[in-house]
């Protein structure tokens, strides 16, 4: 098809993201989980008695002292929601945001969740000015899998197509962000956005308060420099 722009796919096989798709992609696929992290409870006890090489031994190069869980692992907890129940380690799975620090540290204890899938995300971008922004999350889980030639993931990213070819004239789709709004639909109901809701993301401030920012600061800067002379060579 005649697309306005290029348009990247990047995917990740886990929230670590070693590919940087939430960075460097018009969609970025990342394997999530939606259920409770699966803890062993006799790893973890292993892991404390100093059994086991934390972070899978990547840091054993010079001596760190003896592992500890509430330094460690619980302390740096972006939401803390872990704790210590006696001897057990405890996580409110609810809060956690798949940060994956906790299963990095101990992954013969923690593994992610059985039920797992992909979050969607859309619209990485790297302008000069504002600098690099990372994708928005447009779909927390989605269940992505073979068996069903990967349906729901390819339904949307027609969706998303459709949207772009009609209003994206020759930029990415990261360049507008009511892009975000164009996977609605996805979401239980089959209405295409209107031009209303693409007004709406088009005066969000904080996507174009720095653009409006700089422009006027280079306007002030060109009126008070005076007339540029050429130099002499």
């Amino acid at each position: 098809p005649a697309f306005p722009y290029k348009f990247k796919f990047k995917f990740s096989g886990c929230p670590n993201d070693c590919v940087a798709a939430i960075a460097r992609s018009d969609i970025s696929v990342i394997g999530t989980w939606r259920d409770e992290i699966r803890i062993d409870q006799a790893a973890v006890k292993e892991y404390v008695a100093g059994n086991y090489p934390p972070n899978g031994g990547a840091h054993s190069g010079r001596d760190w002292g003896k592992f500890g869980l509430q330094k460690e692992v619980i302390d740096l907890c972006p939401t803390q929601c872990m704790w210590l129940e006696g001897d057990e380690l405890k996580i409110d799975d609810k809060e956690c945001t798949r940060c994956m620090h906790c299963i990095n540290v101990m992954p013969r204890a923690l593994r992610p969740g059985a039920d797992q899938g992909a979050s969607i995300l859309i619209g990485a971008k790297a302008p000069i000015l504002e600098g690099a922004q990372m994708s928005t999350l447009i779909i927390p889980f989605m269940k992505v899998s073979k068996d069903d030639e990967y349906e729901d993931l390819i339904e949307l990213i027609e969706k998303v197509w459709d949207w772009w070819m009609e209003v994206g004239k020759t930029a990415s789709v990261s360049v507008r962000p009511c892009s975000v709004s164009a996977c609605r639909p996805h979401q239980g109901h089959g209405d295409r956005p209107d031009s209303a809701d693409d007004q709406r993301a088009a005066l969000d401030p904080y996507v174009f308060g720095m653009k409006k920012k700089y422009r006027a600061a280079s306007r002030e800067t060109s009126m008070n420099s005076g007339p540029v002379t050429k130099r002499k060579t």
